[in-house]
């Protein structure tokens, strides 16, 4: 194996998704909380998955992972309320039935509030439509409020970074047991935005470099944990160099399980999202970054800005609007960069 793209954050396969990643040349996929799943009962059944990952493979293309489980699936998880142990029976379900149906990588955040944005039609490069933060209009609420993910409701107690903490421990020591035997990887994405000023009442932990090592270190190691590296979530704590420190901590250990690369301009307490090329970092400079410290897993392409004729940014979900112009200028770029380092399997050995 070596660095490759799959086409990401898919919401909803069909045969125009299929399509899309054929005709951008990928082989794999990864699937975000995909509407195929009906998951009614609190789970996922052995079943549906399997049926999705044969239709996939039968369209010719791998599935990679899935990110995300519903989120009344785990809401009591995550706010350590009462129920949380009949929904941690039901997540361990679902890992056993990935385990079951032949997927291997379940990419999970800990927000309870989820992603947080001031603004998801900001002016981007020529008027391009991009999602922006700004902590001084955190008091306006958050406008993805409505998506997927996000609670019907806002949270009416707040909750503090150590039951945070202690949620996230509960969580881990129930669950990564389970992934562990059935061999199924479970892969962390950063909070975003990384803010250390608790959002809708609820404290952010996984919110810095330091925040990410800790969670390390409560996994005990167990190789049934690690990152979803979400660059653009890690560029917006201090830009390269908190890219810098992320993947040089947990690349050579081998856990990076897979990467979301995107970028941002700016950083916490404000940033919007960009194009590759224009945010903090050298995306050049961190792709041979992660080929030098040992990174061999899969990147998909993430947030991408509307471009002209594109529907919209976070609102837009379906499979029409999601085969969008920004979306094959991120993974065209991505395709030209990682051949130009040799990074697609043709001169990897050189950068390494």
């Amino acid at each position: 194996m070596s660095i490759r793209l799959a086409l990401g954050h898919i919401d909803d396969l069909d045969d125009t998704v299929v399509t899309f990643a054929h005709q951008l040349g990928l082989r794999s996929i990864h699937l975000h909380t995909p509407a195929n799943l009906d998951g009614s009962r609190g789970y996922w059944d052995a079943g549906e998955l399997g049926a999705l990952r044969r239709r996939c493979e039968d369209a010719g293309l791998i599935v990679e992972a899935i990110e995300n489980v519903p989120y009344h699936h785990w809401d009591r998880v995550l706010l350590g309320q009462p129920g949380r142990a009949a929904q941690l029976e039901n997540y361990c379900r679902t890992i056993r039935n990935l385990a079951d149906a032949g997927i291997t990588v379940l990419g999970h955040h800990f927000l309870p509030g989820y992603v947080w944005r001031t603004d998801l039609r900001a002016a981007g490069r020529g008027g391009a439509l991009v999602t922006a933060y700004d902590a001084d209009r955190v008091d306006e609420g958050n406008k993805l409020l409505g998506y997927k993910l996000t609670p019907p409701a806002p949270v009416t107690e707040p909750i503090n970074a150590r039951t945070m903490w202690d949620n996230y421990r509960v969580f881990l020591e129930t669950v990564l047991p389970v992934a562990e035997e059935v061999g199924v990887r479970l892969a962390l994405h950063p909070d975003d935005p990384p803010t250390q000023v608790p959002l809708g009442g609820i404290a952010r932990i996984l919110s810095s470099p330091e925040g990410l090592e800790r969670a390390y270190d409560l996994s005990g190691g167990s190789p049934a944990w690690g990152l979803n590296l979400c660059l653009g979530t890690v560029s917006e704590m201090d830009g390269e160099r908190s890219v810098n420190r992320v993947i040089d901590f947990f690349g050579p250990k081998g856990k990076i399980f897979y990467v979301h690369f995107r970028d941002v301009s700016g950083v916490v307490p404000r940033f919007a999202e960009c194009f590759l090329g224009e945010g903090n970092y050298d995306p050049a400079a961190v792709l041979t970054r992660l080929a030098r410290v040992g990174f061999d897993g899969f990147m998909i392409d993430d947030h991408v800005p509307a471009m002209i004729g594109d529907p919209d940014t976070w609102t837009e979900t379906s499979p029409a609007a999601y085969c969008s112009r920004g979306r094959a200028h991120a993974l065209g770029y991505l395709q030209g960069t990682m051949n130009a380092l040799g990074l697609d399997g043709r001169r990897s050995e050189e950068i390494r």
